[in-house]
């Protein structure tokens, strides 16, 4: 199957997919960005501005937005999707009897659905009828306020089907700013990617309560183990969270200002309840129905993750953030390595009284 052509769709007009379709444009392809909100579509197409999700960037001539998803996605020889993970479902739904056969199929979600805990990929292919091997996951460590202004960018397009992943490739990359590497480890990039917003929303809160650089390396580097043991018993690649989709977005998503579940955590450590955390981000914050799909995943897989036990008590059940972290400093002592080892099911199994 060849993947030829130049008009792309995507699937939905939040930061992300607007930064995305910045690359896609500068590529040199026509682009299409669909959006439920007419407000918003008419601002991208008069102003070339998408004021709620990227306020201080300033949208290529060529970048087009509708609320007519048959329109969106006329012609399209690869759409994107990047709705959020609890509106994949249905955005799929609302898509499939307008794509085309042979169209390339790829999303930049980072999550579970909450009901299922099914990772992106599944979902798609259930929705769109079309398998899974050939769906493509774009992940990384990338902030779309950097890639929209043509920041340097280094990101992992998976795939089973490696052709599939090689053109998914092709549309991206350019030798200006925006660099792709392939992989084949589609579970391992699709549990980095989404377990990571788990330890972000962690690392705001220590920040949040004033805890130091020491404390913050100590969160991401046990978090790390913790991506790498779910990842494991679901089959995942140990690699893989040695590279890009691993600990490069595990770093940047849990220092970084841009971070959406960073900010959050921060509040939540200032004492402020989960509803107007939201309500003040006015944007999907993945991390929050994450913690509770892993928590949930974790129990599934018999994988013991301390860390994500915490926040879910911190977001689900009350617990103060302060005395969340006094139960993991307090936990009983254990061996370093025996904890970080995941290279199987059964790796993540054995771990079951660590970390």
């Amino acid at each position: 199957m060849e993947y030829e052509g130049k008009h792309v769709a995507v699937l939905v007009a939040g930061s992300w997919g607007t930064a995305l379709a910045r690359v896609l444009i500068d590529n040199g392809h026509s682009v299409k960005l669909w959006t439920r909100n007419a407000a918003q579509a008419e601002e991208i197409n008069r102003d070339k501005r998408n004021s709620k999700f990227l306020p201080d960037a300033q949208l290529p001539e060529g970048m087009t937005a509708t609320t007519d998803m048959a329109e969106a996605l006329d012609g399209a020889t690869m759409v994107l999707f990047v709705a959020p993970s609890s509106a994949m479902r249905e955005v799929a739904r609302q898509a499939v009897n307008h794509i085309g056969a042979e169209t390339l199929i790829v999303h930049a979600t980072k999550g579970f659905e909450s009901e299922s805990l099914k990772r992106m990929t599944t979902v798609l292919a259930e929705e769109l009828g079309r398998a899974e091997d050939t769906i493509v996951v774009l992940s990384g460590p990338s902030h779309a306020e950097e890639v929209v202004n043509r920041q340097p960018t280094t990101v992992v397009v998976a795939a089973r089907d490696i052709r599939s992943a090689e053109a998914a490739q092709d549309y991206f990359m350019n030798e200006g700013y925006f660099r792709v590497y392939t992989n084949p480890d589609v579970i391992g990039v699709e549990t980095a990617g989404a377990i990571k917003n788990i330890i972000a929303l962690g690392a705001g809160l220590s920040d949040g309560l004033g805890f130091g650089d020491n404390a913050k390396a100590a969160l991401i580097t046990r978090g790390l183990a913790e991506i790498s043991r779910l990842g494991g018993a679901m089959g995942a690649n140990a690699l893989t969270y040695a590279g890009l989709a691993g600990v490069g977005d595990l770093i940047v998503t849990c220092t970084s200002r841009h971070s959406r579940n960073w900010r959050a955590g921060s509040m939540l450590a200032q004492g402020l309840p989960l509803d107007e955390v939201l309500l003040r981000m006015g944007m999907v914050v993945e991390g929050v129905r994450t913690t509770k799909a892993a928590h949930d995943l974790a129990a599934r897989h018999d994988v013991v993750m301390p860390i994500t036990e915490q926040l879910f008590a911190v977001l689900f059940e009350g617990k103060s953030p302060a005395r969340a972290v006094e139960e993991l400093m307090g936990r009983v002592r254990t061996h370093e390595i025996e904890e970080t080892a995941v290279s199987s099911v059964e790796s993540g199994r054995d771990s079951k009284s660590s970390n």
